[in-house]
């Protein structure tokens, strides 16, 4: 006789949906389709706020910088085949930015792999380069343990992205509710996760450096944004009384209008510095590889990384393996012992000072002219003065482009924590609606603000149409000068052959309507070429805090080819 009470089943939509839940997933981004479409829903009957976009490459931007923001993995959501290609961008976006991320993809059959299936690829094998941890769910039974390792995986020492892969016939095998959970609460008791500390002989010895040098800096970037150091930085930096370079998106950690920051005199900073401490930031292209010219042959580096690789790659004078906020807490410590100041008027900090104050005249100079038709700074002044009005919570500001991206990086001003997006380590293109979302529904009560080239904004246009469905608080800028850098900036010995009446490679269409496309949506366009227009379409759109796309006409000629880095190209 059948027990009239049947036990519920749970299939592995369910099953993963419960364990992302249980191991603490708010948000999932991505795009939905064969075979995960019930996987998004369960996720949704979960508890888990699934925010569907229009391209997996945008929902995976969206993911990394969600766990930049967050401190906790950005999840994407991928079909098979061609939509796991497509989220590689985002994956390997968190990869290079070393951000948390896990992307769960779905896959072909298990029994029909080198067969030909729908959408059949080893997805498992394509992500390799671009993952710290990968796993394939042969059955139903793994899931919880499988979700777990690679949420653990993606937080632990250096974070990064790890990849799920779920074949079709995995998520339609069920289990028993009592094993569903007898499995669940087995994968969260392994569940561990583990953080490097500081070693105090190195801490001793980093901090006797500091302390016997005569032109000290410190150096900070992402990383320390990541490990929430900036109490630790501000009280060694106000301690110490040493000059500090944030890194683009360190930006914020401590105020940009801090009298001790060196960001308007970064080449003397850099140039002359005889000991520099670098917490989460590594020697990359972005701090010169931390050698001559641009750094004294002399300077002794005290590095701080989470992980020991890379300190061994860069064979600092002093390595300290560890998080940045537990080793700036030693630090600290040690120096509270026997405190020491550098002072305003030691010659180190008054060089920096007064070279800061000679470039930031220079600059607003050049800002406090109203150039039209627009160049980049008159515009970008406007802008800044804008975001700072709006106080705290500042505005979460994400940008992109050549030209723009690298003169809002000297003009836009930070105040607070992991408030710059920008192309990061990678130079990514393309990033800015997804980081735009992902900072909007991580931080929903503050606005975001896109200062976007129109090529940038060209990669993800389409976004906008997102930030409506979700009515987010997003304004996006976008700089229209026409294409990739401007016009047409060929010389006419370079006009020839069978096609030289074609665009230019870097032109787009003149005048471009980028305003319209959010109002296709029911979104708010504003078109702008004076700086009273723009005044009013940013009082207007920060008010409203609803999406918003300003299109603002920028000179063809006004920037320079491939913005800063002129000598790549």
């Amino acid at each position: 006789m059948a027990n009239p009470i049947s036990e519920p089943i749970v299939d592995g939509n369910q099953l993963i949906a419960r364990s992302l839940a249980a191991a603490g997933v708010k948000y999932m981004f991505g795009v939905v389709g064969i075979p995960v479409t019930s996987l998004a829903n369960r996720a949704v009957q979960a508890g888990i706020r699934f925010i569907a976009f229009h391209n997996e490459q945008s929902a995976g931007y969206a993911a990394s910088a969600y766990g930049y923001l967050t401190g906790r993995p950005g999840i994407l959501l991928t079909v098979s085949g061609p939509g796991c290609v497509h989220g590689l961008a985002g994956l390997s976006n968190a990869a290079i930015n070393t951000w948390p991320m896990v992307m769960i993809s779905g896959s072909c059959d298990q029994k029909d792999f080198g067969r030909g299936d729908f959408q059949e690829l080893d997805q498992v094998e394509v992500v390799k380069p671009f993952v710290k941890f990968s796993v394939k769910v042969k059955d139903v039974s793994q899931i919880p343990k499988c979700v777990f390792e690679v949420i653990n995986h993606s937080v632990n020492a250096r974070p990064g992205g790890c990849y799920l892969d779920v074949p079709t016939d995995a998520l339609h095998q069920t289990v028993l509710e009592s094993v569903a959970v007898k499995l669940l609460d087995d994968a969260e008791k392994s569940s561990n996760g583990v953080v490097e500390g500081g070693e105090f002989e190195g801490v001793q010895k980093a901090v006797e450096l500091l302390k016997g040098a005569e032109r000290p800096l410190i150096v900070f970037g992402k990383g320390a944004g990541f490990s929430r150091a900036e109490d630790e930085l501000r009280n060694l930096i106000e301690k110490t009384g040493i000059p500090f370079l944030p890194t683009p998106m360190g930006k914020g950690l401590l105020p940009d209008t801090h009298e001790l920051a060196a960001t308007a005199a970064r080449s003397l900073a850099i140039g002359r510095c005889d000991v520099a401490l670098v917490v989460g930031a590594r020697l990359n292209w972005l701090l010169h590889f931390g050698e001559p010219p641009k750094w004294s042959k002399d300077v002794k580096f005290i590095l701080v990384d989470v992980s020991k690789d890379e300190i061994e790659l860069r064979k600092p004078y002093v390595g300290l393996v560890g998080d940045a906020k537990m080793v700036l807490n030693k630090i600290n410590k040690e120096i509270k012992n026997d405190p020491f100041c550098l002072g305003r008027s030691h010659p180190w900090v008054e060089a920096i000072s007064k070279k800061a104050k000679e470039n930031v005249s220079k600059m607003e100079m050049q800002l406090a002219k109203d150039v039209v038709p627009f160049n980049f700074f008159t515009p970008m002044r406007i802008i800044r003065d804008a975001i700072l009005a709006q106080g705290s919570p500042a505005p979460i500001l994400v940008s992109e482009g050549a030209n723009t991206m690298d003169i809002g990086r000297a003009v836009l001003v930070q105040t607070e924590p992991r408030t710059r997006l920008d192309a990061g380590t990678w130079g990514t293109m393309g990033v800015g609606l997804g980081y735009c979302i992902a900072a909007a529904v991580a931080s929903p009560n503050c606005l975001v603000v896109a200062v976007e080239g129109d090529s940038g904004f060209g990669f993800s246009a389409m976004e906008v149409e997102t930030l409506v469905r979700y009515q987010l608080s997003v304004v996006v800028i976008v700089f229209n000068n026409g294409g990739v850098y401007g016009g047409d900036r060929r010389n006419p010995e370079e006009i020839t052959g069978p096609y030289k009446d074609d665009p230019a490679p870097t032109s787009f269409v003149p005048g471009a309507a980028y305003h319209t496309v959010i109002e296709a949506f029911g979104g708010k366009g504003y078109l702008v070429r004076t700086p009273d227009e723009l005044k009013s379409a940013l009082t207007e759109s920060f008010s409203a805090r609803k999406p918003a796309v300003i299109n603002v006409t920028i000179d063809p000629y006004a920037g320079a080819e491939s913005g800063r880095m002129q000598h790549k190209n």
